[in-house]
């Protein structure tokens, strides 16, 4: 077999084992937000903790779990049997209701497993749809991370396939929800096992030296695919400033700015001069900026290029410490991975559009729109705790219009079915459509957003952390800006409140929580299209 077809060949091997977990885990899921969203990640790392594969999940999971890994790797001696756990955002997390488990793996008949170090390693990453904190949702207006939840550092949650039941028993006392967050822990763990199979399986077939030596090929050609990536940008410095809006607690707005210095094979991403860390949620840890910036050069390299530690190796990433985009505790950061990580891809593609005209689209919704809600269910008479993102608009891009009501760049979970979520939870959605005309006029349009309402059913604290409320979706190349977000209260009574893209509200029966979410930037400018022009 040549090395063009080995490559291929462990390419999907590695992928399906990322693909085959997080079917696992959505199957055997509890909670609505990973049964349904998918909001959810899998992936491979080798013995030292590098990725060699991940599934096609969540973006801003993927890039920031290396991070997971290592800090497990640091903090705890795991042995066959064994699986840690972490949401700490300054040891290896992100924000407190990502919670990511890690395991270790030993092909069978390793005498000395546990005693050398782990060919692989195989990694869930799932948003826990409570996690503690201040707020239902564990995503609230917070002020310190100690508001937002339960803070996990790397720890042993299983020993030898045995759960510490002293640990378990901490987590679940903690959460709004504790069945359905054991369900949710449990299906992860099954995720795991379903990856060392997998690897067993592998390990057999080929010897486990092949597979280990495939995966650092893998990883190698990936890093010669970035640097002919790189390669081909015009050498220059590509600078652009966009902003997040607020905090949540009255400041703003807060510049995130980015210069891109391109020489030869070798890319210099640096964010000297963005705002320092905020008082409020809109902070991100080192491990997003890192995810975003590696995002968008994925975007670039062709489909069949593995994303995996390869892409990095020509990357040097400049994130000050003590600023939004690398915050220091006790910060708070629940925004962070969901927000701010969508503009620093919004700065990166603004950079780069400079020096790639023809392939940059212009900006997206720019926000996920995250909606947490909780209370008690007059129907059982137990405490519920929902979360979600809505999509918005995608921008127009350089081959077409952008489309409608999607998930895009660090976001891509699938919405939650209306059925499902009435059957869940005490709430009735009263519309759910299209926003027609809020993508921005182009050559090639912006895709347009949502509008989705919910009537709730029983008395509830609610939290809105959303973006582009105040600020459009830029258009590129001449193309118009997609128009705002919008959210509302729809009060029982009759009257209409309308709200910032960042509140903390308690509704009543009967009242309606209404968001409709930014349409994409239009690209190019707009009028008839050239003769022959099928884009």
């Amino acid at each position: 077999m040549n090395e063009a077809i080995q490559i291929e060949v462990f390419r999907n091997l590695f992928a399906s084992v990322c693909d085959e977990m997080g079917a696992a885990l959505q199957r055997a899921a509890y909670s609505p937000n990973i049964k349904e969203r998918r909001d959810f990640s899998c992936a491979l790392f080798d013995g030292e903790g590098r990725l060699i594969a991940q599934g096609d999940h969540m973006p801003v999971h993927l890039g920031s779990m290396p991070a997971s890994v290592r800090a497990v790797l640091g903090a705890v001696e795991l042995g066959p049997g064994d699986v840690a756990a972490l949401n700490d955002p300054f040891h290896g997390g992100t924000h407190l209701p990502d919670l990511t488990l890690v395991a270790p793996f030993w092909p069978e008949g390793s005498a000395d497993s546990g005693r050398r170090p782990p060919l692989f390693h195989v990694a869930s990453r799932a948003h826990q749809a409570d996690i503690g904190g201040i707020s239902p949702g564990s995503m609230p207006l917070s002020t310190e991370i100690y508001q937002e939840g339960l803070r996990i550092p790397p720890v042993r949650l299983v020993r030898d396939g045995e759960y510490d039941p002293d640990l378990l028993a901490l987590i679940l006392i903690n959460v709004r929800t504790p069945a359905e967050r054991s369900g949710d822990l449990r299906a992860q763990r099954a995720s795991l096992e379903v990856g060392t199979r997998r690897l067993e399986e592998m390990c057999r077939r080929y010897g486990a030296g092949e597979v280990a030596s495939r995966a650092g090929s893998l990883m190698a050609y990936s890093a010669r695919a970035t640097r002919s990536l790189i390669d081909a940008i015009p050498d220059g410095r590509y600078a652009f400033e966009d902003r997040i809006e607020d905090d949540g607690t009255g400041s703003g707005p807060l510049p995130i700015r980015v210069t891109v210095t391109i020489r030869g094979d070798e890319a210099v991403v640096d964010f000297s001069g963005s705002a320092p860390q905020a008082a409020g949620c809109v902070n991100a840890v080192e491990a997003i900026t890192r995810s975003a910036v590696l995002y968008v050069f994925r975007c670039l390299l062709p489909s069949d290029v593995p994303a995996n530690e390869g892409c990095y190796e020509p990357l040097r990433i400049v994130a000050p410490e003590g600023t939004i985009v690398n915050a220091r505790p006790p910060a708070a950061v629940a925004a962070g991975n969901v927000e701010t990580s969508q503009r620093i891809t919004d700065v990166v593609f603004g950079a780069l559009a400079a020096a790639l005209p023809d392939r940059i689209p212009a900006a997206s919704s720019g926000t996920m729109n995250n909606v947490t809600f909780g209370g008690t269910d007059p129907r059982t008479g137990r405490p519920f705790a929902y979360y979600e993102t809505l999509a918005g608009g995608m921008g127009g891009r350089p081959g077409g219009p952008g489309l409608s009501g999607v998930h895009t760049h660090m976001t891509n979970s699938l919405n939650t079915p209306v059925e499902a979520l009435e059957h869940e939870m005490p709430v009735v959605i009263r519309r759910y459509a299209l926003r027609q005309g809020s993508g921005g006029d182009g050559r090639n349009p912006g895709g347009d957003g949502l509008v989705r309402e919910y009537e709730f059913g029983a008395a509830a604290e609610v939290t809105l952390l959303a973006e582009r409320r105040t600020t459009a979706p830029w258009g590129l190349r001449g193309g118009r800006d997609g128009s705002p977000g919008e959210d509302r209260i729809l009060h029982a009574g009759g009257r209409s409140e309308r709200m910032p893209g960042k509140f903390r509200v308690r509704v009543v029966r009967g009242d309606v929580l209404s968001i409709a979410t930014p349409g994409g930037g239009g690209w190019g400018p707009p009028g008839r299209r050239p003769e022959g022009d099928d884009s």
